[in-house]
């Protein structure tokens, strides 16, 4: 990084990859908006980050004047935005067949919408600086329609690789970069606790390299591309799926 501090954007910063997320940006020297649903739990992990360096605030992303308004509070305290990450996410596993419209819209909304909003607030900031990075959080899901996962979480996560083409295309005459990463079956409670170790094993039996990604490599992922060094590098989806898809 350069010598000008960094203020970076993490949407969903209270879940396992979210927190590791935030604190691989803060491992590189920048100041970390954390994003989530609850106040009392941000502020709470907030305490065991190092000082002035987290600004902890409460947004529904699928609220567009919410994410105005928490994009104001970020400028009046910190001034704008160099990077963001758009990790936030709902899981479904309902198919198509069991899928509620309610349930279609909640999670397009969270998933998608919350991109996009957090997005479009931001990249102004970046423009007008003329060096911003935006990262994207999708899934294998967006590839393969589903293995274990739900028909809107499937698409949600695919609308969000055309969102990461579009931004990109975008964004690129301004030194923006705009990247997403796919990964698959990170070692969150949707695996240590929603499944038995039955289920466990036999999903690891699907994994080439037969075992669960953690947290802290797809952080690693994020750290590479908003690096000065990556600049060159837009457009892209990396896969993080232990070989269960190739390209």
């Amino acid at each position: 990084m350069n010598s000008k501090v960094k203020t970076a954007v993490v949407t969903g910063a209270a879940g396992v990859l979210g927190k590791a997320i935030v604190e691989g940006l803060l491992e590189d020297g920048c100041r970390v908006v954390l994003i989530d649903l609850d106040q009392a739990k941000l502020d709470e992990y907030s305490k065991n980050l190092p000082s002035g360096k987290t600004l902890p605030l409460a947004c529904d992303i699928s609220d567009y004047a919410a994410v105005e308004t928490v994009t104001k509070k970020i400028h009046t305290v910190w001034g704008e935005v160099d990077i963001l990450v758009n990790n936030a996410g709902i899981l479904s596993n309902n198919k198509a067949e069991t899928t509620s419209p309610d349930e279609w819209h909640k999670i397009l909304a969270v998933n998608l919408d919350g991109a996009f909003y957090f997005s479009r607030a931001l990249m102004g900031d970046m423009k007008k600086a003329g060096w911003g990075r935006i990262v994207i959080v999708t899934s294998l899901a967006a590839k393969t329609g589903g293995i274990t996962a739900g028909t809107t979480y499937s698409v949600s996560k695919g609308a969000l690789v055309s969102l990461t083409f579009s931004l990109a295309a975008e964004l690129a005459p301004f030194g923006v970069t705009v990247n997403g990463i796919a990964p698959a079956y990170i070692k969150t409670p949707m695996i240590t606790v929603q499944l038995n170790e039955d289920q466990r094993q036999a999903l690891i039996q699907k994994i080439p390299v037969r075992r669960f990604c953690e947290a802290e490599e797809v952080a690693h992922t994020v750290r590479f591309l908003i690096h000065p060094l990556a600049g060159f590098i837009t457009g892209e989806i990396i896969d993080q799926n232990g070989g269960l898809q190739f390209d």
